[in-house]
């Protein structure tokens, strides 16, 4: 299969297109439907006729943007149509929903004549939070743009023109940054001189480029001032037209800083590249043939060169989906009355910053594990990384509110949890225990301190403000993997054979002598950085610690155990995790430690999984599940929740409610709970869920996450008398950080 039979298999499969309609409430009995419809829709109607605003209050207009164009300069095309255009803006529609969550409607208008066009999109304003203008050729996008924003009270941008300008535009920060330039003496040359070449020449003003250092050239050459006095230029790029001789692109690069190709492919070479300025850098943008290749052009020099282009296959791709969505997203939340220039040089400085950040694991994982970090060919951050909605769309937000243009407020330290839930359940939730954590940060040991995830983890959790972390290993290494990764910062490093080898020797030795562990043994043990960073907790050196990344879960948990040892109201530990679904969060216990409970082992954990509930601001409701439903089944097996269960609801000190046993959909089904088993003790579904040993609870949450979709966050160990967590062996850095900040508020709740 060819990929055009693959392409067009794709959007011809049932249904046709890349788009749907989907409801948002309940519209299962006639009383859902007499409130969606008649009646029950007059009453928001009535609202919003005396006061229009409230259209964002009652409809979905804040969150809906519609995609427009008339298919006149559709992506490499050309004049194709409306018609023709429709899959691409349908396209466009799934990114907006894919990365900032914004509905779409693509509008496809027959009407090339401005005129016409802008009557026809301004009539639409009641119907939208925002305006995409796409693909509409130049000169005429400028002016429908021009008129539109005039006369429009909401968002109107088009991509074309912009969102080049705004990502290139971070690009261009970085690479000045790491080649020592200022923008004001840069040298710009543009190859092309249409909708997107003149807006980025625009944005590149904003930033600081002057615009007497700016040379534009088209098809007939450099864009002068003879030219256009001759008429030969129209009046957008008129505006950059140079009192200069007359010359050709060649003519134009000799000395340049910066080349940006906004035109056709294969028009650079080596020459011309030779004869740029010292530590050029070149955005060779053309798409799907750059003007240059990338290896071509790094090959062209022998000092530093830093290139970009629209492709994903080469380094720093500039790529609009950086841009639009987020925009779009700070734009809607703030209820902007438009896009201005400060929003839009907000994204790209929010941008060039996140490119200056510690890559997740999960976007070097979508790139074949490439070793990402910031350096000439990594100076815009990935399209995939999740990061780009809650760093660019604040910075978005707020300049909206610092300009003028916002209508309302928003609350910037609560705004990123937001943005948080739209990325999942699970985001949101952890977001709790990170706002908690920064309040107080904690020492949190790090065995295995020299691994690089260890090491990343740790510059995470310092820069941010989590945790202070402490990594336990040899500092020589530990520095020099900092350094590789290019990571700004000197972490507190402890050796195990360093000055309180001999302080910490006795301590473990007193711990387990009577365990049969001599001094000796002691002294070897602790060459171990397990042992050594439970030493250190369990002195008070530090008030948590996290081990397990490059040992299986058991041989992890000896030496806390150990050491540390359950919680004066626990005689036993559980790992618990925490599984996200969109629209309701569960814990589900035990899936790592326990392999046979008994009824009394049973009621601690879910004792300890409900307090860990309440940490995430979640109100335990428990279910202890089996095969049967309160005694439907009566065997030991069956016995043994149903006991745990009624000794939890005997003891006064459970103060949330407790039921069991009962089967897993009794538990999650509010129409079971409250229509078949009126009688249970839960009159809501479960969020605390208690399985009856080790191999249920492993099974159920793997299956949870790998087929029901459930993202998970753990496992969470319970019960511990400090706060201990064990990783898995395959965690990224993010479930690192996230289990910092689970100890570290473990830690603030220590009496």
């Amino acid at each position: 299969m060819t990929q055009k039979d693959d392409a067009l298999e794709y959007h011809r499969s049932a249904p046709p297109g890349k788009i749907e309609i989907a409801t948002t409430k309940s519209t299962t009995t006639q009383r859902d439907l007499s409130l969606a419809y008649s009646p029950g829709v007059a009453w928001p109607c009535g609202e919003i006729e005396e006061n229009p605003d409230d259209a964002y209050t009652y409809t979905a207009r804040g969150n809906l943007v519609g995609v427009v164009s008339n298919g006149t300069a559709v992506l490499g095309l050309g004049d194709i149509g409306a018609a023709a255009s429709k899959p691409v803006m349908e396209g466009k529609g799934v990114l907006f929903k894919r990365f900032a969550d914004i509905d779409v409607f693509d509008v496809e208008l027959d009407l090339e004549e401005p005129d016409a066009f802008v009557e026809a999109v301004a009539a639409m304003e009641p119907t939208f939070g925002g305006i995409n203008l796409e693909d509409i050729a130049a000169p005429d996008c400028f002016t429908i743009e021009k008129r539109l924003r005039d006369r429009m009270n909401i968002p109107v941008f088009h991509d074309d023109q912009h969102g080049t300008a705004i990502i290139s535009g971070a690009a261009l920060l970085n690479a000045i940054e790491l080649l020592g330039k200022d923008l004001a003496d840069l040298e710009v040359t543009f190859a092309g001189a249409g909708a997107a070449a003149i807006a980025t020449a625009r944005f590149y003003v904003s930033l600081g480029v002057s615009r007497e250092n700016v040379t534009m050239v088209d098809v007939d050459g450099i864009l002068t001032t003879a030219r256009a006095e001759a008429g030969d230029l129209d009046p957008y790029s008129r505006e950059f037209a140079r009192d200069v001789p007359d010359g050709d692109l060649a003519d134009a690069m000799i000395g340049a800083d910066v080349f940006v190709g906004l035109s056709v492919g294969g028009i650079v070479d080596k020459v011309m590249v030779r004869s740029m300025a010292d530590d050029p850098i070149l955005f060779a943008m053309a798409n799907p043939d750059p003007e240059i290749g990338y290896e071509e052009a790094k090959a062209a020099r022998e000092d530093d060169v830093i290139v970009a282009t629209g492709r994903s296959d080469f380094p720093n791709q500039v790529n609009n989906v950086l841009g639009f969505p987020f925009i779009f997203r700070g734009a809607l939340d703030a209820r902007a009355s438009k896009i201005n220039e400060e929003m839009k040089i907000a994204a790209a400085r929010a941008l060039a910053d996140l490119a200056r950040q510690d890559v997740p694991d999960a976007v070097r994982k979508a790139y074949g594990d490439q070793p990402l970090q910031f350096g000439p060919e990594y100076v815009i951050p990935k399209p995939v990384d999740p990061r780009v909605l809650f760093e660019v769309v604040p910075a978005v937000a707020k300049a909206a509110i610092d300009s003028g243009v916002a209508r309302r407020e928003i609350d910037l330290e609560t705004y990123r949890e937001e943005l948080e839930a739209r990325l999942g359940k699970e985001r949101e939730m952890m977001q709790v225990i990170l706002n908690k954590a920064k309040r107080d940060p904690k020492r949190i040991a790090l065995a295995e301190g020299t691994d690089e995830k260890m090491v990343r983890a740790a510059y995470r959790l310092e820069e941010e403000g989590i945790a202070e972390p402490v990594l336990i290993g040899d500092t020589d290494k530990i520095e020099r993997v900092a350094t590789d990764l290019g990571l700004e910062f000197s972490p507190e490093v402890v050796e195990p054979a360093g000055e309180d080898h001999e302080t910490y020797v006795d301590h473990l030795h007193r711990a387990r002598r009577r365990k049969g562990i001599t001094r000796s043994e002691a002294e070897d043990l602790l060459v171990d950085s397990n042992y050594y960073a439970s030493v250190m907790v369990d002195r008070g050196d530090a008030d948590g610690m996290l081990t397990g990344l490059t040992d299986h879960y058991p041989s992890a948990l000896q030496a806390p155990l150990q050491l540390i040892g359950t919680a004066d109201d626990a005689d036993y530990a559980a790992g618990v995790y925490m599984l996200a679904f969109r629209n309701r969060v569960v814990f589900l216990a035990d899936a790592t430690v326990n392999q046979d409970p008994d009824e009394a082992v049973l009621a601690e954990v879910t004792k300890q999984a409900a307090k860990l509930a309440r940490r995430f601001n979640v109100e335990p409701r428990a279910a202890l599940l089996s095969y049967s439903d309160f005694g439907s089944v009566d065997n030991e097996g069956t016995r043994k929740p149903r006991r745990a269960a009624r000794t939890l609801r005997d003891d006064p000190a459970v103060d949330f409610p407790v039921d069991g046993e009962m089967q897993a959909d009794t538990a999650v089904v509010e129409e079971l709970l409250t229509d078949t088993y009126e009688f249970s003790e839960l009159d809501e579904p479960a969020n605390v869920l208690v399985l009856p040993n080790l191999e249920a609870g492993n099974i159920t949450y793997k299956l949870l996450q790998r087929l029901g979709g459930a993202e998970t966050i753990g496992p969470m160990l319970v019960g511990m008398d400090e706060p201990v967590h064990v990783l898995q062996r395959d965690d990224e850095v993010q479930d690192i950080v996230n289990l910092a900040a689970v100890a570290t508020v473990d830690a603030q709740e220590e009496p």
